[in-house]
């Protein structure tokens, strides 16, 4: 069971990275918000599907959703959503990559904010992997671009405000899984789950119905395509949740760091381009990272 949450951790990565391929297909026909808000809202109904195989599985009846486990949910899923929109606002700038590079900085803050909300300890061994891993997939990611553009606030806020957001969003739904009185770790998992989003699709769906309803209608027509993105977003967060069930925030979040690598597999400069001396460098940093938070 100890290493139960690093299996669903990796599974998940590779989910996201699926979903996020499905995702970008997507957006050429549906936007940004569109193609964002299809992964809630297709996602939504194979959420539902997994928790009644749980519910049939288990044979257990559903957990009391009290008031502090939806609270907990409700800030993680507005968090999420508010920190995609975040980095949507900023898709057509020219300074989008090195934002993005900021966002990096989340399992750090992951960790900040665990402490002070969920009273999860950050020992030395585990601080020490989360900066080293962080380090390696900042120097991965960092842009090659002028020092005036990767330092000058404006990409630094949104970066960074953009990663804390999700860290919330994290911690919210680890808090929210604690909150539930059920002996199964996947029941309430899968709970939160759909309970999340619930959330999002009812929030966005609303959104998009006074803001852009010419959008929606594309989503609907555009079903078939987005099936499969949603099943790939509803698949990789019932592994997140069920990771969060059974470890801290902070390690399955610099655990997940590893997404990077699985997007470095699948890109043709791979395969095509030897790496280039950084890469390597931030590539061992992020294995050196993820070695000692397994054992911290």
């Amino acid at each position: 069971m100890s290493w139960l949450w690093a299996v669903f951790t990796v599974v998940a990565s590779s989910g996201q990275v699926l979903r996020n391929a499905m995702q970008k297909e997507l957006t050429t026909t549906l936007g940004t918000v569109g193609a964002t808000h299809v992964r809630f809202l297709f996602g939504l109904p194979f959420s539902l599907v997994f928790l009644a195989l749980v519910l049939a599985a288990t044979r257990a009846p559903l957990p009391e959703l009290t008031t502090v486990m939806i609270g907990w949910t409700l800030v993680a899923a507005i968090a999420q959503i508010a920190g995609t929109a975040l980095l949507l606002a900023v898709m057509q700038a020219r300074s989008f990559v090195v934002t993005t590079a900021y966002v990096k900085t989340e399992p750090v803050q992951v960790a900040i904010f665990g402490l002070v909300f969920l009273g999860e300890p950050i020992t030395p061994g585990l601080a020490l992997a989360v900066l080293i891993a962080t380090a390696g997939v900042l120097i991965v990611s960092w842009p090659r671009s002028s020092a005036a553009e990767a330092f000058s606030w404006k990409p630094a806020l949104l970066g960074i405000g953009s990663g804390a957001l999700f860290a919330i969003a994290a911690v919210g739904y680890r808090g929210g899984i604690r909150a539930l009185d059920t002996p199964s770790f996947v029941m309430a998992a899968t709970v939160t789950l759909v309970l999340g989003l619930v959330i999002q699709t009812a929030v966005l769906t609303a959104f998009l119905a006074l803001a852009d309803r010419p959008v929606l209608a594309a989503i609907f027509r555009a079903w078939r395509p987005s099936l499969f993105a949603g099943f790939m977003g509803a698949f990789a967060s019932q592994m997140w949740y069920l990771a969060f069930a059974l470890e801290t925030a902070t390690k399955v979040r610099t655990l997940a760091l590893i997404e990077i690598l699985f997007a470095q597999i699948v890109s043709r400069n791979l395969f095509k381009q030897s790496l280039a001396s950084r890469e390597a460098i931030g590539i061992g940093l992020i294995i050196l990272g993820v070695a000692l938070l397994l054992n911290a």
